[in-house]
């Protein structure tokens, strides 16, 4: 299992657009993937759900990845994390 924190950087947050990327970039993967934001854990498989946790700029988010290919979907989730939602 794999676990890290993100400390989400866009001022806007986790909106429609990136989150709509990010589900369609976990459902690549085997491996269960979810999203923690304070008491709230979410499956990492659809928009709908990532907006349900409301993530802001400042936010910080946990990434929880278990399974086959959790190096690969880590490594991807990661770079996706990093430069995605990053202010630009």
């Amino acid at each position: 299992m794999i676990e890290k924190d993100y400390t989400v950087t866009a001022k806007e947050g986790i909106h429609a657009r990136p989150a709509t990327k990010l589900a369609r970039l976990a459902k690549e993967f085997q491996s269960s993937i979810n999203l923690k934001k304070g008491d709230r854990s979410i499956k990492l498989n659809s928009m709908l759900n990532i907006l349900t946790l409301g993530a802001k700029g400042g936010d910080t988010i946990t990434i929880t990845i278990e399974g086959a290919d959790e190096q690969a979907a880590y490594a991807a989730i990661d770079q996706f994390l990093t430069e995605e939602l990053k202010n630009h």
